[in-house]
């Protein structure tokens, strides 16, 4: 084999081992450093799955603000909505004013319930 070919393998295979290393260590640096954050966070993040709890029931699909405030205490309102935000949820407001939140991604199961509640009533 020419030298200068083995010299040009030698520095890629260098180079690749260089930088197969540096992703390595990075991609655990990150890691690390996503865990001491959600630790410092670890409040709204507990807040969030709570609150995703809630919301997520089978038997309900909407839950008061009320309710969701009784048991998420130690959050002044607006933070709560805040909270129950970007836990996926959306605010309604019902006929006689009250506030009802329910997960985005359980309108289709609301839309069907909706749905049978008239046909039932047509019956």
């Amino acid at each position: 084999m020419d030298s200068p070919l083995w010299h040009t393998f030698s520095a890629l295979l260098g180079a690749a081992v260089g930088g197969g290393i540096t992703f390595l260590l990075n991609r655990q640096q990150f890691a690390n450093q996503l865990q001491i954050i959600r630790a410092q966070h670890r409040t709204e993040y507990m807040a969030e799955e709570t609150a995703r709890h809630f919301l997520g029931h089978k038997g309900f699909t909407d839950r008061s603000f009320e309710t969701l405030r009784m048991h998420l205490g130690g959050f002044q309102d607006d933070e709560l909505r805040k909270i129950l935000v970007r836990a996926g949820a959306m605010r309604v407001y019902r006929e006689d004013g009250s506030e009802w939140w329910r997960l985005i991604s359980r309108m289709d199961e609301y839309i069907e319930g909706k749905q049978l509640g008239q046909i039932a009533r047509e019956i």
